[in-house]
């Protein structure tokens, strides 16, 4: 049996640029050696955007030396970065970044979610890289919720959506440095 090492939560938010209004569920600064390899968790929304003509979103900012793993529950986030990838990704879909030894991007409310409003609804997890990957290649992969398995549960607990890693059998799309 495994110890319960505490509840981790957080009801106040902050804005990420002007499109994600986000609460941090936890930071590598409070639960650092509990948690590793994660750093961050960010869950954003649900909340409503009225139609716009505006972008709406973060400009470009650097990361180094992580991971960032955006999955959209509702609405749709646009990215692009300094690779020369980038996309736009819906609800199911994953944006796994490799921001490696360091790269540029930027994420907007995608042109159509903008043009529509509606609801965003998505999580942003940082995963540390191991200290000899840091300086790895930036990279990009867009996994469409179709790539990802989804398998139920047993007795009826649920199902599990399968991204990364291996479980019972089957293999999540996802390409991860870190188990």
């Amino acid at each position: 049996m495994k110890k319960l090492i505490g509840i981790q939560g957080n009801d106040r938010g902050h804005w990420v640029g002007d499109g994600f209004p986000v609460r941090t569920l936890f930071f590598y600064q409070d639960l650092g050696k509990q948690m590793s390899p994660f750093l961050m968790l960010d869950y954003a929304g649900p909340a409503e955007f009225p139609s716009t003509t505006e972008r709406k979103g973060v400009g470009s900012h650097p990361h180094r030396g992580f991971e960032t793993v955006t999955i959209v529950y509702e609405g749709e986030v646009a990215h692009k970065d300094s690779t020369g990838q980038g996309g736009v990704i819906g609800p199911g879909d994953v944006q796994w970044m490799t921001a490696g030894s360091g790269i540029l991007h930027e994420e907007f409310h995608s042109e159509s979610f903008a043009r529509s409003g509606g609801t965003l609804e998505m999580v942003q997890l940082w995963v540390n890289l191991p200290a000899k990957l840091k300086m790895t290649k930036p990279a990009y992969q867009a996994i469409v919720d179709k790539q990802i398995p989804v398998l139920d549960l047993q007795n009826g607990a649920g199902q599990a959506r399968i991204i990364a890693g291996k479980f019972d059998g089957h293999q999540g799309p996802a390409h991860t440095f870190t188990p």
